[in-house]
């Protein structure tokens, strides 16, 4: 489908919207035939993890230029981009909310955490979840309440429990362990590869600051962990301890 421009809800057709502003440096540098490919790239067709969504076929570094370039746009009107059938542009509101929410206070924080939780529905492919979860949620909860990833790993819907397991790598980054193991423990049963895929890398992560804990949660699941959950997280380790993982035989 080749993108369209939204029409601006501004009274004044000579001062448009900060979002429409946004929008159309977005447009500006829409590629169909690279939309196509990503449309593919993050199964965008009938019954897979993406459907439905739609893409300008913009590189995720022009992306994050724009987002410098509007780091200042209200949250408002960040909620208005969030809106956006289009992924490159809800990934532009989220790089804008990480960037307001590690330069903001504590309340710009909060503020924005909780768009964030509010608006979780248009976080709804794994870019946008990886690109937010470890900037936004993560931070929030490394010094207060965790409940809420349980909360989101007990979710029906996919995105949410990636964004629960993604949340995980700041508190990775400040050594504390104990929520990803916990939530991978929670999530060994999980039947989507996105989020064998999305523990095994946390696993990994943890795994480069302490392969002892990573080691002991093998030993007691390497033989119950599905292989690509288990394959992400030893990528790390030698040739002989990988097979012996995948045997089963760890010690």
């Amino acid at each position: 489908m080749t993108p369209q421009p939204i029409p601006t809800a501004a009274s004044d057709a000579t001062a448009p919207l900060a979002s429409q502003q946004a929008h159309d440096a977005l447009f500006a540098l829409a590629d169909p035939g690279k939309a196509k490919f990503l449309a593919g790239f993050f199964k965008t067709g009938v019954g897979q993890y993406g459907e439905g969504d739609q893409f300008f076929g913009i590189a995720v570094p022009a992306v994050r230029q724009l987002a410098r370039q509007h780091r200042s746009l209200p949250l408002a009107e960040c909620t208005s981009l969030l809106a956006s059938p289009y992924n490159e542009e809800r990934l532009l509101a989220l790089l804008i909310l990480v960037g307001w929410y590690q330069k903001g206070d504590l309340d710009i924080r909060d503020k924005v955490c909780q768009l964030y939780l509010d608006h979780r529905s248009r976080v709804n492919n794994w870019n946008l979840v990886d690109s937010s979860a470890p900037y936004i949620l993560g931070p929030h909860v490394l010094t207060g309440d965790r409940s809420v990833l349980y909360a989101l790993a007990q979710s029906p819907v996919l995105w949410d429990r990636r964004i629960a397991v993604l949340a995980t790598f700041a508190l990775i980054r400040a050594h504390a362990f104990a929520d990803t193991l916990k939530l991978t423990e929670m999530l060994l049963t999980d039947g989507h590869d996105l989020m064998h895929k999305a523990c095994g890398w946390m696993l990994r992560e943890l795994g480069k600051r302490d392969a002892e804990v990573l080691e002991k949660f093998l030993r007691r699941h390497q033989r119950v962990m599905p292989r690509t959950m288990l394959r992400y997280a030893i990528e790390r380790f030698s040739p002989d301890q990988r097979a012996a993982l995948l045997a089963g035989t760890f010690r």
